[in-house]
């Protein structure tokens, strides 16, 4: 949904009650990733260190339960949930080129690690009310041979609308600069600055 102006609390709040009755717009199948390239989808993936031992680990992983990493300024999210759970919709409004976008996903799954290999994450997948088409999973965790805190996004997509199609460079650039802002987001909140 493309908006020219900022959507107001109540706007925001019916967008995520009319995304509970939505379909996804991407079927998820683990195994699916890179079969994805074939069929037009872009998979991104960044893994960047934000800290080291236990105490960064924990705090990253506070940081992605409070949606820190989305924390720079030019997108904004809302949760249907308190928590983030499997089935939790969410709004993920961007600023960009003067007007904005406001993009629906649902939570897909939670990533749980082992005491071997500390993790904790999640996936989400867009709705027909998203621009793209596709699967982003938010994880944190820590490398037991080394004590580094990691964060990875991994992004499957693919536009879904006109715009997104037509102005497909602008989106490609906007997903690289996504990934920048969350990365330095992420490492500011482990590091416990801003």
């Amino acid at each position: 949904m493309f908006l020219l102006r900022h959507p107001t609390s109540a706007a925001v709040d019916r967008f995520l009650d009319r995304s509970k009755r939505l379909p996804l717009s991407f079927l998820h199948r683990p195994s699916s990733i890179v079969d994805r390239r074939s069929f037009g989808y872009t998979v991104d993936e960044t893994v960047i260190t934000i800290g080291r031992g236990r105490e960064d680990f924990d705090r990253a992983c506070a940081a992605l339960r409070s949606w820190k990493h989305y924390d720079f300024g030019w997108v904004e999210v809302w949760c249907d949930r308190a928590a983030i759970d499997v089935g939790a919709n969410l709004a993920v409004l961007i600023r960009h080129l003067g007007f904005y976008s406001l993009n629906g996903g649902r939570v897909l799954y939670l990533v749980d690690g082992t005491p071997a290999r500390p993790a904790f994450g999640f996936a989400y997948a867009t709705l027909p009310n998203h621009a793209e088409r596709g699967e982003e999973l938010f994880e944190v965790f820590m490398d037991p041979r080394t004590g580094d805190a990691h964060y990875r996004i991994r992004a499957v997509s693919r536009p879904r609308a006109f715009l997104a199609w037509l102005g497909y460079p602008v989106t490609r650039a906007l997903q690289a600069r996504f990934r920048r802002d969350s990365g330095a987001a992420m490492k500011r909140a482990t590091a416990g600055v801003g």
